[in-house]
C-alpha cells in the first residue's frame, strides 16, 4: 500500500510540474500576443483550490491531475462583448494563434532541455560501456564484437556509459540493421565499426534488456563471497549474519562462487543450512534457514544478503559533469536525441514495426514516477525530461483535439486563405477523441496486463 501511495504521490508531482509547464507555454504567449486568459487550471474536474489574479484570470487547481487547459476569450465559444472583441483569440491573425498554440509543446521542449541542464551540471557517477562477455551465436558474436571492448557509438550516437547504449539500442526496435563503433580495449586510441542484422532480434521491452538480447553482457567486476547487506527482519538476519561476513562453506562443501551459495539457498526453503564464515579473522559457524517464497509458480528459498564486489577499474569510471555554458550543448543534444527517438518510435507503431503492446498508460508512468523519484533527484528529473518530451511530441499530433490538430487547420486555414469550418472541424474532433479514446484504452490495457 504504501509503494502505491508513493507512485502515486510522485505521479501526481511530476505530471502536476509538467501540465503546468505545458499550459504556462499557451499563457504566457498568449498573454504576450494580447489575448485575454480567463481561467488557468491544472487538472480537471472540482475546484480545490482558486485564486483570481489582478489581471482577471482565475487561476484553478482541480481534483483530477490528469492535464489542465488555459481558457481564452473566444467567439466561437461565447458572446463577447464589443469592446473585448480585439481581445478574443479567434480575432487574432493566424501566426499569432498559431504561436500559442504551439507555446505548449515547446515549453515541454525547453523543460527537457532544463532538466538535462541540471542533471548534467550536478554530475552523474558513471562506468564505460566495457563488454563482459559475448553469448555464443548470438547477433553481436555474428557481427564480430568481442568481450574486453569498449562501445563508443550507436549507429553514430556518442554512447559515454550504458545507459547511452541502452537508450540508442532501443531506437532500433524494428530496424533491420545496426552499426555499433567499439574500440578494442577502453584504453585504445582507435575504434572500428560492426554491422548487426536485426533480421532475427526478438525484444520485449518489458522483460528483457536490448543488451542480454543481442548477446552482450556489461562488464562487472567480480562477486566476491563477502556479504555487503543483510536486508532487516530476513532469514539472515535472524541467522545472526553480518554485514563483512565471508561465507567459505555450506556444510562439508567449499564454495567457489556466489552463485553456487545462490543456487543451494533457492533450492532449500524452509531448510536449515549450516555455513562456515569468516568473520574478523575467526570461523565462525551459522546456521541459516532460509524463507520459501514464490516465485513463477515455484517455491524457492531467500536468505536476504546481497554480496560484495571487488572495485571497479579506476580507468573504467568517471563522472559526467559539466560547467553552466559547457553543459547547455550537452543538454540540448540530448533532448534532441530523445525527441528523434520518440519521432521514431510513433512511427514505426503507426507502420506496425513496433507491437502497440509497447504503449504505456498512467499506471505504467506512475510506477516510473515513484521508482525515479525513490533512486533520487537525477534519476526523476531525467524521468520527467523525458516524459516531458512525450508530451510536446503527442500533443503536436495532427489530431483536432490535441495541439496538432489546431495546428492542422491553421495550416489549412494558411493555405486556403480561410478559415476551416465548424462542421469540419467539429467532424475531426470527434474522429480525434476516438482515435485518442481507443490509443487510451490499448496503454491501459497493457498497464493492466503488466502487473
Amino acid at each position: 500500500m504504501s509503494g502505491f501511495l508513493w507512485n502515486a504521490a510522485a505521479f501526481i508531482v511530476a505530471l502536476g510540474i509538467l501540465v503546468a509547464i505545458h499550459e504556462f507555454g499557451h499563457f504566457w504567449v498568449a498573454r504576450r500576443c494580447g489575448v485575454k486568459v480567463e481561467r488557468f487550471s491544472i487538472g480537471f474536474g472540482r475546484a480545490l483550490w482558486r485564486k483570481f489574479g489582478k489581471d482577471g484570470t482565475e487561476y484553478v487547481i482541480a481534483a483530477i491531475p490528469l492535464g489542465g487547459y488555459v481558457k481564452m476569450l473566444d467567439e466561437r465559444i461565447e458572446a463577447v462583448p464589443e469592446a473585448d472583441k480585439p481581445l478574443a483569440f479567434n480575432n487574432q491573425p493566424l501566426w499569432q494563434r498559431s504561436a500559442i498554440v504551439a507555446a505548449g509543446p515547446v515549453a515541454n521542449f525547453i523543460f527537457a532541455v532544463f532538466a538535462y541542464w541540471l542533471i548534467m551540471m550536478i554530475g552523474v557517477p558513471a562506468v564505460k560501456p566495457v563488454i563482459g562477455e559475448i553469448a555464443p551465436n548470438s547477433i553481436a558474436a555474428e557481427a564480430g564484437i568481442e568481450p574486453g571492448m569498449e562501445l563508443t557509438q550507436v549507429s553514430g550516437v556518442e554512447t559515454a556509459d550504458w545507459q547511452a547504449v541502452n537508450f540508442a539500442l532501443i531506437g532500433h526496435i524494428g530496424d533491420e540493421s545496426m552499426t555499433l563503433t567499439a574500440k578494442p580495449a577502453p584504453t585504445s586510441s582507435y575504434d572500428r565499426d560492426y554491422q548487426l542484422d536485426l533480421g532475427r532480434w526478438q525484444f520485449n521491452p518489458e522483460k528483457q534488456s536490448p543488451l542480454t538480447t543481442l548477446g552482450i553482457t556489461p562488464y562487472r567486476p567480480a562477486i566476491t563471497l563477502s556479504i555487503a547487506q543483510v536486508v532487516e527482519g530476513s532469514a539472515a538476519e535472524q541467522a545472526g549474519l553480518k554485514q563483512g561476513d565471508k561465507i567459505i562453506a555450506v556444510g562439508d562443501t567449499e564454495l567457489s562462487s556466489w552463485q553456487r551459495l545462490v543456487e543451494v539457498i533457492k533450492a532449500s526453503p524452509n531448510q536449515g543450512l549450516s555455513l562456515m564464515v569468516m568473520r574478523e579473522g575467526q570461523r565462525e559457524s551459522v546456521v541459516l534457514t532460509p524463507d520459501a517464497r514464490q516465485v513463477d509458480g515455484k517455491v524457492t528459498g531467500y536468505a536476504g544478503i546481497a554480496p560484495q564486489l571487488e572495485a571497479w577499474p579506476e580507468s573504467y569510471r568517471f563522472t559526467q559533469q559539466y560547467g553552466p555554458l559547457a553543459a547547455i550543448p550537452e543538454a540540448v543534444q540530448k533532448t534532441g536525441q530523445v525527441i528523434s527517438m520518440t519521432v521514431n518510435m510513433i512511427k514505426k507503431l503507426i507502420t506496425g514495426d513496433v507491437g502497440v503492446n509497447n504503449l504505456s498508460g498512467p499506471i505504467s508512468i506512475a510506477k516510473g514516477a515513484g521508482m525515479t523519484a525513490e533512486i533520487g533527484l537525477i534519476s526523476f528529473l531525467g524521468f520527467m525530461a523525458l516524459i516531458s518530451v512525450n508530451l510536446g511530441i503527442i500533443n503536436l499530433l495532427p489530431l483536432p483535439v490535441l495541439d496538432g490538430g489546431h495546428l492542422l487547420f491553421f495550416g489549412i486555414e494558411a493555405v486556403t486563405r480561410r478559415p476551416v469550418s465548424e462542421r469540419v472541424q467539429d467532424f475531426g474532433y470527434r474522429i480525434g477523441a476516438a482515435v485518442l479514446m481507443m490509443v487510451m484504452a490499448v496503454a491501459l490495457f497493457n498497464d493492466f496486463a503488466r502487473l
